[in-house]
């Protein structure tokens, strides 16, 4: 989304619509001692399994289309994403209301300096901090790169986030990082996969060992991107631990069999897919959001809606709250979004590493 909060649309004008693994053994052997040794390994992996350790990050790891937490349980986020980086004086006021939501997840608006005041890691690590002591996991995006078919704006959130890497490294339990919001606005696979497949590495290669989430092309929308050229974007990875999220506006929320197909591009291809930003309707037309958050809970699917408050330039419909502490909310989207049938409140599950099983 853009702070004008067309935010991240101008969709309205695109013309186009739109994780699990199975190790096997065929080793058999009448050795005694072989077999023991092989039980006492199997015995071993299960009695571990569940553990940080097993994640290799000591946080959040992709394993097909499923998402697991450090304790190697299933994380399927529901959350509002918040404008911190445009509110920076509402951020304890917001969060903790979010909280209140039964959000597990707090998708937060970042600045890396290019359109809007940079985030610094103070900031940053505030930002980040507030989220773990409400007990929800941050996302953390950079908005500047907004709509930009230009690979300098991705190229720039990329060097960003290596510049604040310490803000990032030690909380992967607590983190997941959003490289650029809706980077390319056009239905250019191929730029995006080009982009992206550069981007990571890089990332990797500073040390960002973080969970990273990928938005698809066309202003979040172009669900095709992923479907056609996700898999090379997870390969690009070297921890093959990278997930995509979809944006649902008119486009590509629009009826039940589009919301579907744009959610199986990912899925069908064995990748973990999040609905990460949606409303109930934008300038691109009406949104079926009652049809995403059922999908989304009978597949398994995170969703994150947008957003908490400060929408602006005739989006103003898209504030879940009407106050920044939630006191209200608004009647059309924010009670459907968090008290709604398969909303945040019915659906939302806590991550585990803030529960003391």
């Amino acid at each position: 989304m853009k702070k004008s909060i067309s935010i991240t649309l101008c969709a309205a004008l695109l013309a186009l619509s739109g994780c699990s693994q199975n190790t096997s053994s065929d080793a058999l052997s009448s050795d005694i001692s072989s077999a023991a040794s092989e039980s006492q390994s199997t015995a071993s992996q299960e009695e571990s399994s569940g553990s940080s350790l097993q994640n290799g990050n000591g946080g959040f790891k992709v394993e097909g289309t499923k998402l697991l937490d450090a304790n190697g349980k299933e994380f399927i986020m529901r959350g509002i994403n918040h404008a911190h980086t445009w509110y920076l004086d509402e951020d304890t006021t917001a969060i903790k209301a979010i909280a209140e939501t039964g959000s597990n997840v707090v998708r937060v608006v970042c600045s890396d300096g290019e359109q809007w005041t940079k985030d610094t890691e103070n900031m940053l690590e505030t930002v980040i901090n507030l989220c773990i002591d409400n007990e929800m996991i941050a996302v953390v995006e950079v908005h500047d790169a907004t709509g930009k078919d230009d690979k300098t704006a991705l190229d720039k959130a990329t060097d960003y986030w290596i510049e604040m890497k310490n803000a990032l490294i030690g909380k992967e339990q607590y983190v997941i990082l959003n490289i650029a919001n809706e980077w390319t606005g056009g239905w250019n696979g191929e730029l995006w996969r080009d982009g992206y497949t550069e981007s990571i590495p890089k990332l990797r290669e500073a040390g960002i060992k973080n969970t990273i989430l990928v938005d698809a092309a066309g202003w979040g929308q172009y669900a095709k991107s992923i479907g056609d050229y996700g898999k090379e974007v997870f390969d690009s990875d070297p921890d093959k631990n990278t997930m995509f999220a979809v944006h649902m506006y008119g486009t590509a929320g629009k009826n039940s069999s589009v919301i579907e197909k744009n959610l199986k591009y990912a899925i069908d291809n064995g990748l973990c897919v999040i609905v990460g930003e949606f409303g109930y309707t934008h300038t691109d037309g009406d949104v079926d959001e009652a049809f995403i958050m059922k999908y989304c809970q009978e597949n398994g699917i995170g969703y994150i809606g947008w957003s908490w408050k400060g929408n602006s330039g005739g989006v103003e419909y898209l504030d879940i709250a009407n106050s920044w502490d939630g006191s209200v909310l608004s009647a059309d989207w924010g009670e459907n979004l968090v008290n709604g049938e398969n909303g945040i409140k019915q659906t939302s599950v806590k991550c585990s590493v803030f529960t003391k099983e």
